[in-house]
């Protein structure tokens, strides 16, 4: 299933998706009179202050680190902050520009992922999730795929040399392994694909064959082939209880994409750090230039 936000500035909300995603499901346990873990000269330390600390330096800490010495690290942690904190404090090194500076970003940055994971809140609801999801089943309706492997050789001679080894009895896989100019794929593997995946002249013959077959050599752009069809299906849309949380990320940071792309509207800004466009001749390259290949 392919879900993925339209909104230009889907980039930040993007960024955020697995801090957000954090911060929702803390937010959703937080409660009215945290529990306090610690004190610091009389300052608390709270199950609040541990799980946003664990929001900021959990990704870093090593996996094996878990339950209450995961938890005791953390406290550990805020302790020592706390002591640090002070010490600057009293150095007053939380007075200089570059200190002022960074305090701003971080200002910036807490307030931003507020907004973010209210809108993500707001938004994620069961009849935008199966909106989503009806949507993404529409543009993906049932297809047919096959399951092959190939061989691929740059003459006609050297394909007709590994057809005859694979009729007189050798594994496919095998004579692929030994011969095929195609790095990708064990055993010449090419895995589930639909039609449209492959050059025409590929495809083509693939889909010709049923299940254990094995084609004649078939040339196309990048050589010739030998292909075997191992499986075919028809490709459907999983059900929505398999993708829910999919749609849910999905409706979630389109909802946050939109918005961020909402706010550019109407807003002067300027930017001094990029390349003037080319002009003149220059030409930029073809998008659509690199051929499908199997």
């Amino acid at each position: 299933m392919k879900l993925s936000p339209q909104a230009p500035a889907r980039r930040l909300a993007l960024h955020l998706a697995s801090s957000l995603g954090a911060a929702l499901a803390l937010a959703g346990a937080a409660h009215a009179d945290p529990k306090i873990v610690a004190k610091v000269d009389g300052v608390a330390i709270t199950e609040d202050d541990v799980n946003d600390a664990l929001l900021d330096i959990g990704p870093g800490l090593p996996q094996k680190l878990e339950g209450p010495a995961r938890e005791k690290y953390v406290v550990d942690y805020l302790i020592d902050l706390k002591l640090v904190a002070k010490k600057a404090e009293a150095d007053k090194l939380d007075a200089g520009a570059d200190f002022t500076r960074r305090l701003a970003y971080y200002h910036d940055k807490l307030a931003m992922q507020a907004l973010l994971t209210g809108v993500a809140k707001a938004a994620v609801t069961e009849e935008a999730e199966h909106k989503a999801y009806d949507e993404a089943a529409k543009a993906q309706p049932p297809a047919e795929e096959v399951h092959a492997r190939h061989i691929l050789l740059p003459t006609e001679e050297e394909a007709k040399a590994a057809l005859a080894r694979i009729k007189a009895g050798e594994d496919f896989a095998k004579v692929a392994t030994e011969l095929s100019k195609d790095p990708a794929g064990e055993g010449g593997d090419l895995g589930w694909f639909t039609k449209d995946r492959m050059v025409p002249e590929f495809a083509d013959a693939a889909f010709k064959l049923q299940p254990g077959q094995v084609s004649d050599p078939v040339q196309s752009q990048f050589g010739w082939h030998i292909i075997k069809v191992e499986e075919r299906r028809m490709r459907t849309f999983p059900p929505f209880d398999q993708v829910k949380d999919q749609a849910a990320r999905y409706v979630a940071q389109k909802a946050q994409g939109d918005l961020i792309a909402a706010l550019h509207q109407g807003v002067k800004i300027e930017r001094f750090d990029e390349e003037p466009t080319p002009t003149g001749d220059a030409k930029a390259p073809d998008g659509d230039a690199k051929p499908k290949t199997p």
